[in-house]
């Protein structure tokens, strides 16, 4: 894998405020989500982006409040909670990436799928970018799946000795995630919009730079921070095993 692992900051700055002002394009940029509010509300944030989100909700007869309050639900921190347990890694990793990629990817494989379609004639048109994320996409469901209905339930028991083989696979599998990142970047010049581009071709960059950042922090946390001591335990079950079988059950730094 050649995507970086850096590791995750120990907390991050609060995002920045949304407010009623902000152009609608501007908003669909910068906060990635934020597209599939606007498509599902019928606010036109690429032709139209020029106008203030207040302005464009009050032509739809829309409360602007209460846009600004779904999309600051899409605002989210990084921040892992501090001495956590097993559980509490799982639940935040859960929460924080596996609900999040499944919310990413659709959006992002409909928007890519719009900029081949409009700018086909364009050079820098990212050809087979819907195509690619569909793929990934498919990966990573089954992947997430493997770790919500096999491993996460025996990292939380906390006692099965054979935690190493699943693991094994998982960090495969986020090796063959990495490559596909670098496939992504490729694809899109580091999710880098060419000058000129329309807000959705921006806005799917934007979503696109979120999702690299998301899941190179997804797997850093569980290669880095949940695995290692469920491992360990593992190698010293496996090491106090005599011809009588094995009889060891040691404590590991996370506790289920």
């Amino acid at each position: 894998m050649n995507a970086r692992l850096d590791p995750l900051p120990v907390a991050s700055p609060a995002p920045a405020a949304l407010t009623a002002q902000q152009p609608i394009g501007q908003i669909a940029v910068q906060l990635p989500g934020a597209t599939a509010v606007f498509r599902r509300l019928k606010l036109d944030f690429c032709c139209g982006g020029q106008i203030s989100l207040a302005q464009a909700a009050a032509d739809k007869g829309l409360d602007a409040q209460a846009i600004l309050a779904e999309l600051a639900a899409l605002q989210r921190s990084d921040a892992v909670p501090e001495a956590a347990s097993a559980s509490a890694l799982i639940d935040h990793i859960l929460v924080r990436y596996h609900e999040v990629h499944r919310a990413q990817l659709p959006e992002l494989i409909r928007m890519a799928r719009r900029v081949e379609a409009v700018h086909r004639d364009n050079p820098q048109v990212p050809a087979g970018l819907a195509d690619h994320l569909e793929a990934m996409h498919e990966e990573l469901l089954s992947h997430m799946l493997k770790e919500e209905q096999v491993l996460f339930p025996m990292l939380q028991r906390g006692d099965n000795p054979f935690v190493g083989q699943p693991i094994s696979m998982m960090r495969a599998e986020h090796v063959d995630h990495g490559e596909a990142l670098d496939v992504l970047n490729a694809l899109t010049n580091d999710a880098t919009p060419p000058q000129g581009a329309c807000n959705t071709w921006r806005a799917l960059y934007a979503g696109i730079a979120q999702l690299g950042d998301d899941l190179i922090n997804h797997i850093h946390l569980e290669n880095n921070v949940l695995f290692p001591p469920f491992e360990a335990r593992a190698e010293q079950s496996a090491q106090g095993c005599g011809p009588s079988g094995c009889a060891c059950s040691g404590a590991g730094t996370l506790q289920a």
